[in-house]
């Protein structure tokens, strides 16, 4: 019996145990959340299954793909062959221009819709598991590769949307009609038919591919505008009009009207208000009259505010969900072990309680940290497309800068404008390098600036907020005495300098009281020290953050003017000037275009008397014999021009030489009453 008993209580307990599994893994953490549980599908974006949408992404580009090389053979039809054997076939087929990039007319707005479709498409295939849609399933050891491979498919996928509108015909502007419409209408499909997907978040596909819908619809109303507009013009125009004619001469009228100011409109002293106002506006692109873009910069630009969505939105939706379910996943026992690190503040960190306020406080100082995170985004954003907004005022008083000759004014040292293999390819990856610059320029700035604000918020809102004493305003309370040292030995050295060692005259100031200057310089020596210690951490967060705002800038250098050409990006800025203003100066283009016009005076672009500028106008339409006078005349021109070329600095000179009216080797005859 005995033994039974004891045999009995022995098992009592293990079936106790056995009964009691459910009691103990409920009561396995000792401080059991009440919160009602939040749902799955909220908390986790994994578990949005995968959406397969009636239109495939490989079976698009199946279709398109073939398609979009019908139509470059077709258009390639369209273009004449100029140089490469003209006899065969008339001359045709020949090679398709995406854009007339040196160019100032023509479909900008088309050609900067297609290159920011592009690089969207590009971004999207960073992060895909298939990155060439015509491969799916790839492995994990091959899908770099075909990421290489995505990197010359995708230019030449898209290669005809642009090409529709540089071939100037109608049939090109039909065909594009129908390619847009045709991707257009794929895409709405496929994001309406699949609006969530489980990589990253939720809706990161369809927020992603908002630039290409955009881009797309824009080109589905661009060529059949294009296609309208050519049936109200004559057909012969098409080919016969010179790209860049208006712009052209639109700038020459604009130089040659524009005429000096009388008197000093500059006020020696200018109020606050007008001088926020005017350092407001050098943010504020304002068009001009008689000065464009070139079409380089606006692809650079263009493609820099979307590469700026895109970064933006590839760092929120990675963090902010991921912060929003830790906090909604925060329970008491994670609470527990931050209070036994000391992490979170408590009444009785040695023995928990409730630990519903602790619970709270982890909770509010991740939403902290969320709006933190949020608000340091945000800001980043704006100060990026500010900074963008500045580097085309830039760019265009630098090109007008450049046009006048004034090349001191953008370089510190004297550059020759002319191409050059290093200038080729700087010009040819500009844009490439303002989109790259202005994605690394975001995330560098966002790390610098979310530390800075989550540790504001942490170190003195929190702690203002709740009453509590922090780390850094322990350190400051202990360390006072050493900090007012710091101060007042700051404050004395200013006033001595102002009262004892500066002697102020009327016109002049010296120093004196020198043996004083010695003693005190010798005496605040270690001071000194701590404070360039203070002095130099000031430096180092200053140039943090302003190097980290003015990293997309490519128009000014970060590096010191020694040291400039070892900045890459002020370096192919630098180059592509060079290229812009040797190649596209409008100046030039107006004057080659007027000698164009005067050779073929029949056609329907003929220059006809009423359509001169003012200076031909004004010229003598009589066959004047040539004279000893008319040659002395034209040989003091050329050696005017001759030394003004090599002494630039003699044009300003010349404002008082024209006063003179043997200026020029010009005679002025006295008018006849």
């Amino acid at each position: 019996m005995a033994a039974n008993s004891s045999g009995g209580m022995q098992d009592a307990p293990l079936d106790s145990s056995f009964a009691s599994t459910d009691d103990l893994a409920s009561d396995w953490y000792i401080y059991e959340t009440m919160e009602p549980a939040v749902p799955q599908d909220d908390m986790f974006p994994s578990v949005i299954p995968d959406c397969d949408p009636t239109i495939s992404p490989r079976l698009y580009h199946i279709c398109m793909a073939p398609i979009s090389l019908a139509v470059l053979l077709g258009l390639s039809l369209l273009v004449k062959r100029r140089r490469l054997h003209q006899s065969c076939w008339n001359g045709v087929p020949g090679l398709l221009s995406p854009a007339n990039f040196l160019e100032e007319e023509g479909n900008r707005g088309l050609v900067a819709a297609v290159f920011g479709i592009l690089f969207s498409s590009l971004c999207v295939l960073v992060l895909d598991t298939d990155p060439l849609p015509l491969i799916t399933h790839s492995s994990q050891s091959s899908r770099e590769y075909w990421k290489i491979l995505a990197l010359l498919y995708y230019p030449a996928f898209y290669y005809p949307l642009i090409a529709c509108a540089t071939v100037r015909h109608r049939a090109s502007y039909l065909m594009g009609c129908l390619l847009s419409w045709c991707h257009c209408v794929v895409h709405i499909w496929q994001k309406v038919d699949c609006p969530q997907s489980p990589k990253i978040y939720r809706y990161y596909s369809t927020l992603s591919y908002i630039p290409i819908i955009l881009g797309l619809v824009l080109l589905s109303l661009w060529y059949p505008a294009l296609l309208i507009k050519s049936f109200t013009r004559q057909e012969e125009t098409l080919d016969k009009e010179v790209p860049g004619t208006g712009y052209y001469k639109k700038y020459l009228k604009a130089v040659l009207s524009k005429r000096p100011q009388k008197g000093s409109s500059t006020k020696l002293e200018e109020n606050l208000l007008s001088r926020v106002q005017t350092y407001l506006r050098s943010y504020i692109y304002a068009p001009e009259e008689g000065f464009r873009i070139p079409l380089k910069l606006i692809l650079s630009i263009t493609t820099a505010m979307i590469a700026v969505y895109q970064v933006a939105l590839l760092l929120l939706v990675a963090v902010v969900p991921t912060i929003q379910i830790i906090r909604a996943g925060m329970t008491k026992d994670i609470v527990v072990l931050l209070v036994q690190f000391g992490l979170v503040p408590s009444e009785s960190p040695a023995a928990p309680g409730d630990m519903e306020k602790e619970l709270r406080t982890v909770k509010y100082y991740l939403w902290s940290l969320e709006v933190c995170y949020i608000c340091s985004l945000v800001l980043c954003c704006l100060l990026t497309c500010a900074m963008l907004l500045r580097t085309l005022v830039m760019h265009r008083s630098n090109l007008k800068a450049l046009y006048q000759g004034a090349v001191l004014d953008v370089f510190y040292k004297a550059h020759i404008l002319r191409p050059s293999r290093q200038a080729i390819v700087c010009w040819m990856s500009f844009a490439s390098f303002q989109t790259a610059f202005a994605c690394l320029g975001l995330l560098i700035q966002q790390v610098i600036f979310f530390i800075c604000s989550a540790g504001f918020t942490f170190l003195f809102v929190i702690p203002l907020q709740s009453g509590t004493n922090s780390y850094l305003f322990r350190i400051i309370q202990n360390m006072w005495p050493f900090w007012l040292t710091l101060v007042v030995a700051v404050i004395a050295q200013n006033l001595a300098a102002h009262y004892q060692f500066l002697e102020q005259h009327p016109l002049r100031k010296e120093l004196t009281n020198r043996r004083a200057l010695y003693i005190a310089t010798y005496l605040l020596f270690p001071t000194n020290v701590l404070v360039g210690v203070l002095a130099g951490l000031w430096r180092m967060l200053i140039s943090g953050l302003y190097n980290s705002i003015h990293f997309c800038q490519l128009d000014i250098s970060l590096l010191n003017r020694g040291v400039e050409t070892f900045d890459p990006g002020y370096h192919a800025y630098c180059h592509y000037l060079k290229i812009e203003v040797s190649q596209s100066h409008p100046v030039m283009k107006a004057f080659c275009l007027l000698l164009l016009q005067l050779a073929r005076p029949e056609g329907p672009l003929g220059l006809q008397p009423s359509n001169m500028e003012e200076g031909i106008q004004l010229m003598q339409h009589k066959q004047v014999p040539p004279s000893r006078a008319r040659f002395k005349q034209s040989r003091a021109r050329w050696w005017l021009a001759y030394t003004l070329l090599n002494n630039p600095a003699l044009t300003a000179c010349r404002k008082t030489a024209l006063c003179d009216p043997t200026a020029n080797g010009t005679q002025l005859s006295t008018p006849e009453p």
